[in-house]
Parts: C-alpha cells; sequence; structure tokens
C-alpha cells in the first residue's frame, strides 16, 4: 500500500481530533525514527523503533489533560524526496480540568516508504504547550 506523505499527515491529524488520547502507532513502521529537537529539558529527544517510542508515549498520552479540537495546516512544503515533506500546523486543544483552549504551532518533517511512517520529526513550541497546561 502506498500512501504519500500528504496523506499520512491528514490520516495523522484526523487521528489527532478523533480521540484525545489516540496514538498514530499503527501507521508508524517498525524502525521509524521519532525526533522532538525541542523537548523540554530532561526529556528524550530521539526515538528508534516504533516500540521503544509507544513505550515512552503511551502512558505520556494516555495522561495528557488536553483534548484536541482542531489541528490546522497553515502550508505544506515539498523536498526533493517525493517520500518527504515538511508541514506548518497548528493544533488547538482545550485543556480537560480548566477548560482553558490554547492553540501551539509546530513544524513538522514526515517521511513515509511502504505506507508507514518513517521518520516524524518535530519541532514544537514548547513554551506554548507548557502554558497551556498551566
Amino acid at each position: 500500500m502506498h500512501t504519500t506523505p500528504r496523506g499520512m499527515f491528514q490520516r495523522m491529524q484526523q487521528r489527532w481530533l478523533d480521540h484525545p488520547t489516540a496514538l498514530i502507532d499503527d501507521l508508524l513502521a517498525d524502525d521509524v525514527v521519532i525526533e522532538t529537537p525541542f523537548a523540554p529539558p530532561g526529556g528524550p529527544t530521539r526515538f528508534e523503533g516504533r516500540q521503544t517510542f509507544l513505550e515512552f508515549a503511551d502512558p505520556q498520552r494516555a495522561a495528557f489533560p488536553v483534548r484536541f479540537d482542531d489541528c490546522r495546516t497553515v502550508a505544506v512544503h515539498d523536498t526533493t524526496d517525493p517520500n518527504t515533506i515538511v508541514v506548518e500546523y497548528e493544533l488547538t486543544g482545550t485543556h480537560t480540568r480548566t477548560a482553558k483552549q490554547s492553540t501551539a504551532a509546530f513544524i513538522g518533517v514526515l517521511t513515509v516508504h511502504d505506507g508507514k511512517i518513517t521518520l516524524w520529526r518535530e519541532y514544537q513550541n514548547t513554551l506554548a504547550i507548557m502554558q497551556a497546561l498551566t
């Protein structure tokens, strides 16, 4: 099954909006690399392999007190590699305990091979995320 990076990002967006703790685990290749270069201090910035990522992300996601309300694509940039895009997007969510709504900006680099994500590098606005959680 061949899925374009644009199509895969749309699937990711829908998954985020469908359920507040939904993960994209079935979209990930077994040997996926996930990087978050701007992770909060002390947090991991690189995961190699789906299982390694899920062992970290599953409990984090289950405890994350935010329901995503919108995921707006700002821009999608093609690269010289047809399997890779750079996407600018904004996630809007509501804190489930305080009802405070916030929006944070992201940039992601997404590579897809054989219908699975092989690279997801996400640059997060960590300050906006931390402020939304307070």
